[in-house]
Formats: C-alpha cells, sequence, structure tokens
C-alpha cells in the first residue's frame, strides 16, 4: 500500500472520532421534552380520570 494512502487512512479515521466526540458533546446540551419527572406537573396536567 502506498504512503499517502496509509496517511489518507488514518486521518480519515481521526476525522470520523473526532466528528463524533464533537457531536456528543453538542447534543449533551440539550433539553429533551419528555424528561421531566412527574413530581414536578401541576394540577392542570393531571389524568381528569384519577381521583386524588
Amino acid at each position: 500500500m502506498d504512503e499517502y494512502m496509509v496517511w489518507l487512512l488514518i486521518l480519515l479515521v481521526l476525522g470520523v472520532i473526532i466528528s463524533n466526540i464533537m457531536v456528543l458533546k453538542y447534543t449533551a446540551k440539550f433539553k429533551w421534552p419528555g424528561t421531566k419527572s412527574p413530581k414536578t406537573k401541576d394540577d392542570s396536567e393531571q389524568d381528569p380520570d384519577t381521583k386524588d
């Protein structure tokens, strides 16, 4: 295998790894809408069929 192909392959693998780490750091900052705990619900969000 030619020497430049080896370096190209190494750079490609490093680029994929670094970009995946950057994406993980970026998406860790998102607040997903479904992660609210049930204790924080107020009375308007409760199921009307349930009795207190």
